[in-house]
C-alpha cells in the first residue's frame, strides 16, 4: 500500500497529526505536498521510501522521525518546510535527493548518516537556521549548492574521505568562520565554492601538477580546478 496525493486529506486528524498505517510501504511523490495543517507525523517501520516533494510546503510541520526501514528520500521531499526544526535520518538511508531540505529555514541540526556517500545538489540550500554540520567519513563528494545560503552556518568539518566539492557548495554562507580538514588534496570543481565574506583568517591554497592533471583527465578545465591543503580560508577571497 502507498500514500498518494489523493489519500493525504483522509490521513490528517483535527490536531494536525498523521499516523501512517503499518500497511504502507511507500510515501509517494506529492503525497502530503502543501498540507499546511500537518504538524506532526508518525512514519511506521513498514515504509521504505519517501518520494519527491512528499512533504514539500508543509509549513507547520515541526519534526519528523524517519524509521530505520527507509532507504531513500526523494528530491525536494521536505522543500519549504519552514518551521521544521529537527529531523532524524537513520543509517538505512543511502540516497537523499537533490534539494531534499531546501528552504527548511528553521532547521537547527541534522545528522547525516554514515550510509550516505554524497551530499547532493542543493540538499540543504537555504537552511539558514543551521549553525554547524558534521559530515561523516562515508561522504566522498559535496555537490553544487549543497549548503548554499546557509547564513547561520559558522563551522564545517570536512572529512578526509571527501575528494571533491562542487561549485557554490558553501556560497553565501556569510557567517562561516571555520572550515576544517586534514586532507592534503581536494578538487574544487567550479567557482565560488566559498563565498566572498567568509570570516576565516588565513589561507594556504595551491595547485599541484598531479591534482591539475587529475582534474583535466576528468573533463574539467584549468580554471575549474583548485586543490585545498588547509581549511583556514581568507576573508574576501574569491576561490576559482
Amino acid at each position: 500500500m502507498t500514500i498518494t496525493e489523493k489519500t493525504k486529506k483522509h490521513e490528517i486528524d483535527n490536531n494536525g497529526h498523521c499516523t501512517i498505517p503499518n500497511s504502507v510501504t511507500s510515501i509517494e511523490r506529492y503525497a502530503f505536498s502543501g498540507c499546511r495543517g500537518l504538524k506532526s507525523i508518525t512514519i511506521p517501520d513498514s515504509v521504505t521510501s519517501i518520494g519527491m516533494y512528499a512533504f514539500s510546503g508543509c509549513t507547520w510541520l515541526t519534526s519528523v522521525t524517519i524509521p530505520d526501514s527507509v532507504t531513500s528520500i526523494g528530491s525536494h521531499a521536505f522543500f519549504g518546510c519552514t518551521v521544521l526544526k529537527s529531523i532524524t535520518i537513520p543509517n538505512s538511508v543511502t540516497s537523499i535527493g537533490m534539494c531534499a531540505f531546501h528552504n527548511c529555514t528553521w532547521l537547527e541540526s541534522i545528522t547525516i548518516p554514515d550510509s550516505v556517500t554524497s551530499i547532493v545538489d542543493g540538499a540543504f540550500w537555504g537552511c539558514t537556521g543551521l549553525t554547524s554540520i558534521t559530515i561523516p567519513d562515508s561522504v566522498t563528494s559535496i555537490k553544487t549548492h549543497a549548503f548554499f545560503d546557509c547564513t547561520g552556518l559558522t563551522s564545517v568539518t570536512i572529512p578526509d574521505s571527501v575528494t571533491s566539492i562542487g561549485a557554490y557548495a558553501f556560497s553565501e554562507c556569510t557567517g562561516l568562520t571555520s572550515v576544517e580538514t586534514h586532507k592534503d588534496t581536494i578538487i574544487i570543481v567550479g567557482d565560488r565554492w566559498l563565498q566572498i565574506g567568509c570570516k576565516c583568517e588565513t589561507r594556504d591554497w595551491w595547485l599541484s601538477d598531479e591534482g591539475k592533471q587529475c582534474g583535466l583527465d576528468n573533463g574539467y578545465t584549468e580554471e575549474d580546478i583548485v586543490l585545498m591543503k588547509t581549511a583556514k580560508l581568507t576573508t574576501n577571497q574569491l576561490i576559482k
